[in-house]
């Protein structure tokens, strides 16, 4: 890594090597819908600046995106040079800009630096550590067949919004300690705050998710439970009441959004790809590859991990001001070498040389990542267990994709499948020819 501290007047030739591209007066932006309909082509026309390159992530919201594997990794794992506290930058930004409530400072572990974060991190990583794999598969298992069971018999479905968009809240209200009858209330908040069209109904999810989260922790302050909320209220890091909620929402919101899209990519891929179609419920590729396929090649989220340097740095060719934003696309970074088409055989050298970076790296990496990814190739043996003849209505070409700057998740989904009926669905599922 390069870093060093910035001088107070411009250095003199020969003491700081030349930026590998002087910036053009047009920032590329990082949404509308030519980003969103392929972000890839976006990402090769910005390879021209170097490893890092001038982005705009809103209206007026200007930002530094990593897009070189091994400056990723130097930044990811540099907590000394690079703080995740963004209050300072927040006050910078227009209070109704779209992306603050992603980058808004919280006391979470998320945006908190040295013994704050490793503090929170403890909780959260103790309390999933808790959470029995075959626990959480039979939850998932039970949460599908009840979504399958909806529309079983139509024949036909959209995977995001009927399955793969709600899968992940009703696992996460359970293990979280309330009962299926309380899953609405966080749908329509959470759902609501990431899919909200007006300021409307931004505040209507908004109240919709204060009142669920106030009912989930009132009740666990009268009775505690085997859930994630009691063993972080327990948790002998002491958390506060405040500081225990907004865990929880930072816990509910990181897990959320990224397992939609985890689900939902990795259906979309394998749905147009005979490999796995040749046999859904036993073929030679399995829904693990299909995961492994997706966080390489099309990353559930492709730019966050949102990094503010202490003091001005010279990073990778570029030099940055204190403070300013830095974020890290996982997506243009893990294919820098290469990207895999749905179809294509995928292999490291599609990496940059390296592992992918979809979970992020370095003291802020995912601490969930293997109940995540329990929770997604569970949720998609039981849909194709189920259904196994399923097939897309439209081509991969045909779907669309979510603007944004920071998710990679479809619009849609659509498929069709031979009915079966709800009585059947939740017991054991029909073999395949080949079993």
């Amino acid at each position: 890594m390069n870093a060093a501290p910035h001088p107070g007047n411009t250095p003199s030739s020969g003491t700081m090597p030349a930026p590998l591209s002087r910036p053009s007066h047009e920032v590329t932006p990082l949404y509308g819908e030519e980003f969103a309909a392929d972000p890839y082509a976006v990402y090769e026309r910005l390879r021209r600046y170097g490893a890092l390159a001038p982005v705009e992530i809103a209206p007026g919201v200007g930002a530094m995106l990593v897009i070189d594997y091994r400056a990723a990794l130097d930044l990811l794992h540099d907590p000394v040079t690079w703080s995740k506290d963004s209050t300072v930058w927040q006050d910078t930004v227009p209070q109704d800009s779209p992306v603050l409530p992603m980058l808004r400072a919280r006391p979470n572990a998320l945006f908190s630096d040295g013994e704050a974060h490793a503090r929170y991190r403890q909780v959260i990583s103790d309390g999933f550590a808790r959470l029995e794999p075959h626990q959480v598969r039979q939850i998932v298992r039970e949460v599908s067949d009840q979504l399958i069971a909806r529309f079983a018999q139509d024949g036909e479905v959209d995977l995001i919004s009927k399955f793969a968009r709600l899968l992940p809240l009703l696992f996460f209200n359970r293990a979280f300690g309330l009962t299926d009858d309380r899953s609405e209330l966080l749908i329509q908040g959470i759902a609501g705050m990431f899919d909200s069209k007006t300021t409307e109904e931004a505040e209507a999810a908004d109240v919709a998710y204060t009142r669920y989260i106030t009912e989930l922790t009132q009740a666990k302050q009268r009775e505690r439970g085997q859930d994630l909320t009691s063993w972080f209220m327990d948790h002998p890091a002491g958390l506060s009441a405040e500081e225990v909620i907004h865990q929880i929402v930072l816990t509910m919101g990181a897990s959320y959004e990224p397992l939609s899209n985890l689900i939902g990519n990795a259906l979309s891929r394998m749905l147009v790809d005979e490999r796995y179609y040749s046999n859904l419920s036993g073929g030679a590729l399995t829904p693990r590859d299909a995961l492994h396929d997706v966080l390489r090649n099309e990353p559930p989220m492709a730019n966050y991990s949102a990094h503010f340097p202490k003091r001005d740095v010279y990073f990778h060719g570029v030099w940055l001001r204190a403070g300013q934003l830095v974020l890290v696309s996982y997506a243009a970074a893990t294919t820098q070498s290469g990207r895999a088409a749905p179809g294509e055989a995928t292999g490291a050298d599609g990496s940059g040389g390296g592992a992918h970076l979809a979970w992020a790296a370095g003291p802020h990496g995912c601490p969930a990542q293997q109940p995540a990814l329990l929770i997604a190739s569970t949720a998609i043996e039981r849909l194709t267990a189920w259904l196994s003849d399923i097939r897309l209505t439209v081509t991969y070409d045909e779907l669309k994709w979510r603007p944004g700057p920071f998710q990679r998740g479809l619009v849609a989904l659509p498929a069709r499948f031979s009915p079966v009926s709800p009585d059947h669905v939740g017991g054991t599922p029909w073999k395949s020819p080949s079993i």
